[in-house]
């Protein structure tokens, strides 16, 4: 059978289940006890069935860089991770902060700029952003609202503490594997709920419709809103479409809609209906083809115009990207104190700013201890993990930093916290991530439905999807 056996910690890094004591953590105890019971073939038969449920509702990503097949089966593991009630009191508490935070940039830098003219956030910094948006500037967004959704990339450092490592605000991805994690979870293993009172995710989308409806421009009752998608060969298709049915809305891609006289409208068999709110999933530049990219066939004409008379929401807000830009992330402690006048609660990873001469030499003489990333990647790619690299790549990254330092920061190998997972047939160590989902309407919500990646190559401390990772059911414990 799979059983838990007694445990030594590891020093370099924070075991989610075993305490220094070798033992499991109490929250972890009833699991233990639960799976020390259940014999092998079983669970290698239960994670058999939860594979095929997961193929057949289409739980995909997409990997664009693999030539040899792009479609993928998102890996699940069936080993929950577990927080305490108090553990997430303080996560909840802390991107709160985080977010309102970064939202008040976001209106700051697009209108007076206070942070800008203060040298608080240094100009030439956000100007150079690859995400900040002119379009924007002195754009009033509905209810002032910019980040409506938000993915918060969390780790567990060495102490126990969980550090933030990256703000994401733009169309975050990842909620639908939340949603299915606990779907498959309850079906396959319902033992292992059992001593558990764990919070719910599934009104996750209820939540989100609520935000979606109360930054509608329109005084309505019922707001239409839509989710805008790229369509079924985009990586993540299959959440937007189980968004859209779980919320009750239409799922639409760019040729469905119309603009009229600066007002967007639905194409219907029954003729043009008023949108109110788009809930796009598709980035900025192929929004709209008069302002942005001219030839995208995946935006809607005159869509930006309608935005700025302000006939139309859209979350997240056109220009958000700025608020998430690697190099900026290092500054959100100083907005939290520049417009909340709070310290703040979770701290950021150490961050070097390879625009500055110092820090890059410092990065680039240290280039075998440090993790290099791409300021304009995402997913893992653009990344450079120094103490398991090459040395051609090391010298590779060199030289992209020299030519082009704005695009790269750089930060210690953080030991992310591992968890028992189950890896052909045997149960493992592996490192994982936690992304929290914030929703910012009357006030910032975070719902108890968290995203649990895993780095399923071993030693591997990069839990993206496209680089081979997993993820697992998140369990918030009620007090």
């Amino acid at each position: 059978m799979l059983a838990l056996q007694p445990h030594i910690a590891v020093a370099q890094h924070y075991d989610e289940l075993y305490g220094a004591d070798g033992l499991p953590r109490p929250q972890y105890a009833p699991l233990a006890a639960t799976l020390g019971r259940l014999e092998r073939d079983e669970i290698l038969a239960r994670v058999q069935a939860i594979n095929t449920a997961l193929l057949q509702r289409g739980v995909t990503f997409t990997v664009y860089a693999d030539a040899a097949g792009t479609e993928r089966v998102f890996p699940f593991d069936i080993i929950p991770r577990i927080l305490t009630a108090p553990e997430w009191a303080r996560i909840e508490r802390g991107i709160q902060q985080r977010v309102r935070a970064i939202n008040a940039f976001l209106y700051d830098v697009y209108h007076a700029e206070r942070i800008l003219r203060e040298k608080r956030v240094p100009r030439e910094l956000v100007y150079s952003s690859r995400n900040y948006n002119r379009e924007m500037i002195d754009v009033d967004v509905p209810r002032d609202v910019y980040i409506h959704v938000s993915g918060i990339d969390l780790i567990r450092a060495e102490d126990g503490e969980f550090l933030v490592l990256e703000d994401n605000c733009r169309t975050p991805s990842g909620i639908s594997y939340v949603l299915e994690n606990r779907d498959v979870l309850k079906r396959g293993f319902p033992d292992l709920f059992r001593n558990y009172a764990v919070c719910p995710v599934d009104d996750y989308p209820s939540r989100l419709l609520d935000v979606l409806r109360y930054v509608a421009p329109h005084q309505s009752t019922e707001p239409n809103v839509v989710v805008l998608t790229p369509g079924i060969y985009n990586s993540a298709y299959f959440e937007h479409s189980l968004l859209a049915r779980r919320m009750g809305v239409e799922l639409v891609e760019g040729r469905d809609l119309i603009v009229v006289d600066n007002a967007v409208f639905l194409k219907t068999t029954s003729g043009l209906e008023r949108v109110d709110v788009i809930y796009r999933r598709i980035d900025d530049d192929f929004l709209d083809p008069l302002y942005f990219i001219a030839d995208s066939a995946l935006g809607v004409t005159g869509l930006m115009n309608a935005y700025r008379a302000g006939n139309v929401a859209i979350a997240n807000a056109i220009g958000t990207g700025v608020g998430d830009d690697k190099a900026i992330y290092r500054f959100v402690p100083e907005m939290i104190r520049f417009y909340l006048d709070e310290e703040p609660l979770l701290r950021n990873v150490p961050t070097f700013d390879c625009t500055d001469p110092i820090e890059r030499r410092h990065v680039l003489a240290n280039l075998d201890k440090l993790v290099v990333k791409n300021t304009n990647a995402s997913g893992g790619y653009g990344m450079l993990m120094g103490p398991y690299a090459a040395s051609e790549e090391r010298e590779r990254f060199k030289d992209l930093i020299g030519s082009n330092p704005r695009d790269f920061i750089a930060q210690p190998v953080i030991e992310l916290s591992s968890s028992p997972t189950i890896v052909e047939a045997n149960m493992v160590a592996r490192r994982v991530d936690l992304r929290p989902f914030a929703l910012y309407g009357r006030s910032v919500d975070v719902p108890p439905a968290a995203l649990t990646r895993v780095a399923l190559t071993e030693g591997s401390l990069v839990v993206n999807s496209s680089q081979g990772g997993g993820s697992k059911d998140t369990w918030v414990l009620q007090c």
